[in-house]
């Protein structure tokens, strides 16, 4: 017996396939190279072949399993191939030929073409074109001043719904209803699940909801917050804009419904005082709540929190227009945020005597609407697609755009 049969490896019977529809079986020790074993399917199938040596690298083996492309210089068994495998013959894709010269330079000439002039050229181009400035203040000032009339619109409407609702018999329990939604209130919220994963790390629970909440809810950016952190004193001082007062005005409210007598065994007046808490209670909870990263920022600058707070109300909690307030006129004030409109004016009336908005004063949701816009103004975009606040809004928006221009 030849010593090399003695010490030979565990012989593996494959089973080969060809895109071509060729089959059969090969019968190779496990520590044959899948290069060897390669060049003896290519010998069964394609007679001949391997006297061009690039044969056998045009062509590669596929486990048909695992669809996994076998490397020449490993053997069978370092691929993991198992006896009664169904291995694929497969021919290589030829390389794309490489482009002709004169095609390199059309490509070129293609990309230079649609290449963005520089301002040489752009220049060049516009010399001969009248001037126009446009006074980029005056556009700032006419965007503020219409942000400042929306608002004043908005105090008034407020004041109108709040007097008709009152006069509905059933506004009482309607508000307590959209009361019971407001306390649903997702912006109020902490991710639970990104919550339990912070704590589970080891991070107190009132730091971690303070992370998150600085950090939109992201579980990395509140973890690196916490981390960098750490060592910081005022690590667990409570957010600015979020004190405890916040919580003493809700207690405070909370108290004061459950004190307000119920309105179907009381007089008319006594409804009347319920509902006026409750519209104290949702204005409570529709209050401002400033960016708490934006206010941080503003005040590493040197300004006072109350300042900042201020600056972001006014300027619906943009930061860089914020700081252009600090460092301005500081016009609007706040005091003039919750100055109505003049009732008499062309613009209140035109509006007031518009069939949608009349009828949309009516219903509680617009006043819900009012009220967020009011101190919330980045969630004006959440009403104009409401379908029931939605086309108030739009003809509001129309009035005045209408007005203006005249």
């Amino acid at each position: 017996v030849q010593e090399e049969k003695i010490f030979a490896g565990k012989v593996l019977r494959l089973h080969v396939c060809t895109m071509e529809g060729a089959e059969w079986l090969e019968e190779v020790p496990e520590d044959t190279t899948v290069e060897k074993l390669k060049e003896r399917c290519l010998k069964h199938c394609v007679p001949g072949s391997l006297e061009d040596p690039k044969t056998v690298t045009h062509h590669k083996l596929i486990h048909a399993t695992s669809e996994k492309v076998l490397t020449d210089t490993k053997t069978v068994l370092e691929e993991n191939i198992q006896d009664r495998d169904v291995l694929l013959l497969v021919k290589k894709r030829a390389p794309p030929p490489l482009p002709k010269m004169a095609d390199v330079s059309a490509e070129e000439k293609r990309k230079q073409e649609q290449k963005a002039p520089d301002k040489d050229a752009i220049l060049k181009a516009t010399a001969n074109l009248p001037s126009r400035n446009v006074d980029r203040t005056v556009a700032q000032h006419n965007m503020r001043d219409f942000q400042t009339e929306l608002r004043k619109i908005l105090v008034s409407l407020i004041e109108v719904a709040q007097k008709l609702l009152a006069l509905n018999p059933d506004a009482v329990e309607l508000f307590k209803k959209a009361n019971a939604m407001l306390d649903e209130d997702e912006e109020d919220r902490v991710d639970e699940i990104a919550l339990r994963q912070l704590t589970e790390m080891g991070f107190p629970e009132s730091r971690a909801v303070k992370a998150l909440r600085l950090n939109h809810m992201s579980v990395t950016q509140a973890m690196e917050w916490l981390i960098e952190h750490a060592d910081d004193p005022a690590v667990d001082a409570p957010l600015p804009g979020q004190t405890p007062a916040e919580a003493t005005a809700e207690t405070g409210a909370s108290s004061a419904e459950v004190t307000a007598g119920p309105s179907s065994e009381a007089g008319g007046e006594e409804a009347k005082d319920e509902l006026t808490e409750i519209f104290k209670k949702i204005r409570r909870k529709r209050e401002f709540r400033p960016d708490p990263r934006a206010v941080i920022a503003l005040m590493e600058m040197g300004f006072d929190e109350k300042e900042v707070v201020d600056a972001l109300r006014v300027n619906n909690n943009q930061q860089n227009a914020a700081c252009e307030w600090l460092l301005g006129d500081r016009k609007p004030s706040p005091e003039d945020l919750d100055k109505g409109i003049d009732t008499n004016s062309p613009l209140f009336q035109a509006i007031l005597e518009n069939p949608v908005v009349q009828l949309g004063l009516t219903n509680p949701k617009t006043l819900l609407a009012f009220e967020d816009m009011l101190e919330n103004p980045l969630n004006s975009t959440q009403w104009m697609n409401d379908p029931e606040t939605g086309p108030v809004m739009l003809q509001i928006s129309r009035i005045f755009q209408t007005l203006n221009r005249t």
